[in-house]
């Protein structure tokens, strides 16, 4: 027979060792006296749970109070909007599940590397449009009339991040983000360089992948064979598109997604350079 641990004695047991002793020493009335004592500290401990609890919810609110006060109006509109839009992404299928809300708050904490205020922000926008019954089409015109067309490149940069952390690719969301493109007026092209960089993301963790160049004609919105010309003028192109600056309205965390841009741009040309040199 196998040798078991044995559990040591629940609190039911310490308890009943005290009633009886305090019953021996001091009788009736001593054990009503503890029993009163037990009651009142077990209710006082409710209560300051309760007080602790709402104190640290006050505290949270308190904090991202504050940092919506802190940043520019533009700023929070483009956060309320964005995390509404991937929300309504994900319930495309009627309903948000528990990994796609996830999904979205691991984009917010490791993406755009948000602190703990920020993502109980986040997360207060994200319970906000799962019950929200706006349609996506309405928060896609709100953005579309109140954004630039950089930020809007911006928002569909982000969105097929969202859409290709599954593996594999749900049909039904990337037609949706192909039509949100179409809906932003995105040109074709950009769609294309968008795409493109997430669609041989996952082939590019091979060797093969990294010497071929179809990536980089992919990043730089071309087909494969283009020559230097090109290339060179859909750098010029794509540059002025994802300069920083011209999302820096938005918050640092979006001016970082655009110098990220930046970078696989400048890779993809500076393969070329030196391919064709």
């Amino acid at each position: 027979m196998q040798y078991q641990r044995q559990q040591p004695p629940g609190c039911g047991g310490c308890l009943l060792i005290v009633f009886l002793i305090v019953m021996v020493t001091g009788g009736a009335p001593a054990l009503i006296n503890l029993l009163g004592f037990l009651i009142f500290s077990g209710f006082a401990g409710v209560l300051l749970f309760i007080a602790l609890f709402w104190g640290f919810s006050f505290w949270v609110k308190r904090q991202v109070s504050t940092l919506e006060s802190t940043q520019t109006e533009s700023h929070n509109r483009f956060v309320w909007l964005l995390v509404h839009i991937l929300v309504k992404i994900a319930q495309l299928d009627d309903h948000v599940s528990k990994d796609e809300v996830q999904t979205i708050q691991r984009f917010f904490q490791y993406n755009l590397h948000y602190n703990q205020t920020k993502m109980a922000w986040v997360k207060n926008l994200i319970k906000e449009a799962t019950e929200s019954t706006e349609t996506l089409e309405s928060m896609l015109e709100e953005f579309k009339r109140t954004f630039a067309y950089e930020p809007r490149l911006i928002l569909l940069e982000l969105i097929y991040q969202i859409v290709y952390t599954k593996d594999p690719v749900p049909q039904n969301e990337l037609d949706k983000a192909r039509k949100i493109a179409e809906f932003l007026e995105i040109s074709a092209y950009d769609l294309r360089t968008i795409e493109a960089k997430y669609m041989y993301h996952r082939q590019r963790q091979t060797t093969a992948a990294r010497e071929n160049d179809t990536h980089y004609y992919a990043v730089l919105g071309l087909e494969p064979g283009a020559d230097m010309d090109t290339i060179k003028k859909s750098y010029r192109q794509l540059s002025m598109k994802y300069h920083p600056d011209k999302v820096s309205h938005l918050g640092d965390e979006f001016k970082n997604i655009a110098e990220e841009k930046m970078k696989e741009i400048n890779i993809a040309y500076d393969f070329f350079k030196k391919k064709i040199a």
